[in-house]
């Protein structure tokens, strides 16, 4: 099963990472390349334990929907979302916020399994897991981005 990890130091508190990546509408937005928009569930503003989310978006040039499910919530230092239903027989995506030094340490895992067996381990190799690694770095750029922008702030 392909694990997929990234890593980034952001200008920006734990409390801070952990809000906008649980924004329906920073995922929205990070995401727009491929149209991604959600369409059922929580559709806008933040995520918490249990919300589910189902999220529409073109890749490879075919139409997709996915459920997912927050099913880890440990504010502010991590949660998980799982898939539901959808493409993957099986998501698990991690996110991490650890302070370091005045900035936030944010890691994400993903665990995954492509459907029909051979022949999605056979995508997987070819193509599925670069394509889904520039995803998740293209998504971590502009959370890096947006929260940069917004700034560190000061502690007494």
């Amino acid at each position: 099963m392909p694990t997929i990890v990234l890593s980034s130091l952001v200008p920006a508190t734990p409390e801070a990472c952990f809000a906008l990546s649980l924004s329906v509408d920073a995922h929205t937005a990070s995401m727009s390349q491929s149209g991604e928009r959600a369409v059922a569930g929580v559709t806008s503003g933040l995520m918490r334990l249990d919300d589910t989310v189902t999220w529409q978006a073109t890749h490879f040039r075919i139409p997709f929907r996915m459920t997912s499910r927050i099913t880890e919530y440990e504010a502010p230092r991590r949660f998980v979302d799982e898939q539901v239903s959808g493409p993957f027989h099986r998501w698990w995506h991690e996110h991490r916020f650890d302070a370091v030094a005045g900035r936030t340490q944010m890691t994400d895992v993903v665990e995954y399994e492509a459907p029909v067996g051979p022949i999605g381990r056979l995508a997987d190799r070819v193509v599925l897991t670069s394509y889904m690694t520039r995803l998740l770095e293209r998504r971590s750029r502009w959370l890096v981005e947006a929260l940069a922008a917004r700034g560190v702030p000061d502690t007494p």
